[in-house]
């Protein structure tokens, strides 16, 4: 029987049905190998997969990310784990495959939004990878293949409900796409403009220097922003996002939002909450929350009473002064903005949290605002040239 539609339980909410994804022509490049996946679930599989697609060509290396509502959560390549960040990502003491290490840094990027998420992994998806991805609260993958044990894993998850698909890594859609809102229908060509080093030529500041690991970061930061609701912001360190600031309809909001969630992902760094001890039988999901309850300073006494439950002794919480000298620290990261620059405030903010490069289009009327103030604060900037909105 033709692979060329594939029937959803409903669509966006429960009440939308009948829901179902097909092709006009051809059979479809993914399989259902396990699971019921819904329409949200296409669209988070359908977009993520393009962005460790691109991560991979682009790089060279394993690629992953963790995606919630059709935009990253996180999203990584293979690159090393330091001490650090497997404690803080719950994977010390583990042997993982570049894949594996890959996946731990797209979900450690922001372990609460990550919750219940949608994976996608570039490379077919081996033992090491499943078992990581078994142990935590996920709705579904999306992969070119399986090792047969890691099938086998995932096909267990959730009870058997699990969704795997697989996805035909040589597939490319036509030049032109269409959409249908409100009974409109909306043609355009695809976003195929592979983003690589030609975007990161046109240096504009004083500081040139841009690192064999800037370049990196600052791909990882683009790529990401590709496949990112618009308005966007994010920001990466040593090949991984830290923090994802989208769907923000002022771009300093995006950039204050993608900076916290930077600070916080170091925060969660520091000696004093990798030494937290939580008491016997508290999930990951629960250690998140309350690392993430424990590093807030706008909490009620009643809401500190809550999170303070699950350790083994309440902790003494760390005062601003602590955090700001460690987070003086955070240091090399690297921007990237899907859209113009359009105020210096952007930059302040970012300069905050240890932002060092950034990659934007370019084109604002205070071009040469945003430009004095990266060189203020010693940050190189390259303008892309292209614009990344995605709806």
């Amino acid at each position: 029987m033709p692979n060329n539609e594939i029937r959803l339980r409903y669509g966006c909410n429960p009440h939308q049905i009948p829901a179902r994804v097909y092709a006009q022509t051809g059979e479809l490049p993914v399989k259902v190998l396990n699971g019921s996946p819904g329409y949200i679930n296409f669209l988070d599989a359908l977009n993520s997969w393009q962005l460790v697609r691109e991560l991979k060509q682009a790089l060279g290396l394993p690629a992953a990310t963790s995606f919630k509502h059709v935009s990253p959560a996180g999203a990584a390549v293979g690159v090393p784990l330091s001490a650090n960040l497997q404690k803080a990502y719950f994977v010390d003491g583990l042997e993982l495959s570049g894949l594996a290490t890959a996946y731990t840094r797209a979900r450690g990027s922001d372990r609460v939004s990550s919750f219940g998420d949608w994976v996608a992994l570039s490379d077919v998806v081996d033992v090491s990878t499943a078992q990581l991805i078994n142990r935590e609260v996920s709705d579904g993958i999306i992969a070119p293949g399986y090792e047969p044990q890691a099938l086998a894993l995932l096909s267990k998850k959730r009870g058997g409900k699990y969704v795997v698909l697989e996805i035909d890594p040589t597939y490319e859609p036509a030049e032109l796409e269409t959409r249908e809102v409100f009974g409109i229908t909306f043609e355009q060509k695809r976003n195929d403009l592979l983003m690589g080093p030609k975007q990161l030529q046109n240096v504009t500041t004083h500081s040139g220097e841009l690192t064999d690991s800037a370049r990196r970061d600052l791909l990882v930061s683009l790529i990401t922003l590709k496949y990112t609701q618009s308005n966007s912001i994010c920001l990466a360190l040593d090949g991984q996002t830290i923090g994802v600031g989208a769907g923000q309809q002022s771009r300093i909001h995006c950039t204050r939002l993608a900076a916290s969630k930077a600070d916080t992902w170091y925060l969660r760094q520091h000696p004093t909450v990798l030494s937290l001890k939580f008491k016997p039988g508290i999930h990951r999901p629960e250690r998140d929350n309350a690392i993430d309850q424990y590093l807030r300073d706008d909490l009620t006494a009643e809401e500190e009473k809550v999170w303070k439950e699950v350790f083994e002794a309440v902790p003494t919480k760390l005062i601003l002064p602590e955090k700001q000298e460690w987070l003086s620290g955070l240091n090399e990261v690297a921007l990237g903005s899907d859209g113009f620059i359009p105020f210096r405030d952007n930059i302040d903010r970012a300069a905050r949290s240890g932002v060092k490069y950034v990659a934007q289009p370019g084109g604002s009327l205070r071009d040469d605002e945003i430009i004095r103030a990266c060189d203020e604060y010693g940050i190189t900037m390259v303008f892309s040239g292209v614009r990344l909105f995605h709806h």
